[in-house]
């Protein structure tokens, strides 16, 4: 009867640690990659009586925390720098103490220094580009974002322009049109091809730079040639492939000296100029060259890609996100913050990118949710407190039955 006591107190003591985990689940039910963890329960057998031919046991420990690593739920945030992973894995963390952390919540931000934290300040792992060329396979890394980096200048190497010469125009009509070209230091140059017309189906070309773009005093005239067009307003010459070559000496700017490629035929072998009845005109021209720029903004993008946007127009990968899976997740050790770490039963950790030899998939722009349901917390709950309620019968149970005794006695 004695001890019914320490038996009642066994399993008080444990549905009460379960309650506490119940009431921890409940609390984060709204904690990005949180995982709901559960208590299991084992017997202690320990009382033999009748002589050995049965036995009572003597109560309940809690044995185990249970983490739920199901997928939690992905909602879409549109916040640059929101990740969440689809599938197994985790992301990877180093704290203050430079300790290797694991987590599923992928609500980070970027810092003054340019390094991407998350919402409690631990560096985020993974790989940053050197010299503009991002390498995914060698040791991570804190991410690092050149934030204050200027994307440098590529001058123009290749040029067309689609142009329209009217055929019905007269000897000696002229027509013009201009375009931007980048030099090496990003400066840019509006050149102005001239087309005068000299006969049927015949134009000559000349391309010309502003004089103030040029160090000496001499000819603005950076190309020139002549042009045959066929009965159909098709260009026959200058053939495909004898493309007329831009040249650009003495940039006032300081800029390297030019070489232009300016294509007059598509890559299916048709001619950029055409002599149509038709007014004469520019439709469109396209440049390679790029200039300067500075970055506008960042994001996280699918796949764990860290994406630059530049004033200039383009775009750049400067980081990628690594992604680390556990054989054995369940051994991985809860230490606040949305941070898990390795126990002394946990597998090495396999690095990868998303998406890799099993990994799960990188979302940009969004959250993994919880994995408490609601429904089932409050279900355990009830169950406990029912528990909990029985234990407390029992006790109340013994007393009354030992105060029977000893009321017997007396």
């Amino acid at each position: 009867m004695f001890t019914a006591f320490s038996t009642a107190l066994s399993g008080l003591s444990a549905n009460a640690i379960a309650v506490d985990a119940i009431g921890n689940n409940l609390a984060n039910l709204n904690t990005a990659g949180y995982k709901a963890t559960g208590l299991q329960f084992h017997d202690l057998m320990s009382q033999t009586i009748d002589a050995g031919n049965s036995n009572v046991g003597q109560g309940v420990l809690p044995v185990a925390i249970v983490r739920n690593f199901s997928q939690g739920a992905i909602q879409a945030t549109g916040g640059a720098f929101d990740a969440a992973i689809q599938g197994d894995g985790f992301f990877m963390v180093r704290n203050q103490t430079n300790q290797t952390l694991y987590t599923r919540a992928g609500n980070f931000r970027l810092n003054t220094d340019g390094n991407l934290m998350t919402a409690t300040g631990e560096n985020v792992q993974g790989w940053s580009a050197t010299g503009g060329v991002l390498s995914a396979g060698g040791p991570i890394a804190n991410i690092n974002i050149p934030v204050g980096t200027v994307f440098p200048a590529t001058a123009t190497g290749k040029m067309d322009m689609d142009v329209n010469l009217d055929s019905q125009a007269a000897t000696g009509a002229v027509v013009s049109a201009p375009i931007k070209v980048i030099d090496s230091q990003g400066g840019s140059h509006v050149l102005t091809a001239s087309f005068t017309k000299t006969g049927v189906n015949k134009w000559d070309f000349a391309v010309t730079v502003p004089a103030a773009d040029l160090k000496s005093a001499g000819t603005t005239r950076v190309a020139t040639g002549s042009l045959v067009f066929d009965s159909s307003g098709q260009l026959t010459s200058p053939a495909a492939g004898a493309n007329p070559s831009v040249k650009i000496v003495g940039l006032v700017d300081g800029a390297a000296d030019m070489t232009i490629d300016w294509s007059l035929f598509n890559g299916a072998g048709k001619g950029r100029l055409t002599q149509f009845a038709e007014t004469s005109g520019l439709s469109t021209s396209t440049q390679d060259g790029i200039a300067a720029g500075q970055i506008i903004s960042v994001g996280l993008a699918d796949g764990g890609l860290v994406v630059a946007k530049y004033s200039n127009g383009q775009q750049a990968t400067v980081g990628q996100l690594a992604v680390a899976t556990v054989r054995n997740p369940d051994t991985l050790m809860a230490v606040g913050n949305n941070n898990l770490q390795a126990s002394a039963d946990t597998a090495a950790a396999a690095i990868g990118t998303s998406g890799s030899s099993g990994r799960g998939k990188v979302v940009g722009g969004a959250i993994e949710g919880s994995t408490v349901d609601i429904a089932h917390e409050f279900t355990e709950l009830i169950t406990m407190q029912r528990s909990y309620q029985a234990n407390s019968k029992v006790i109340t149970t013994s007393d009354q039955m030992i105060q029977e005794t000893l009321n017997i006695k007396q």
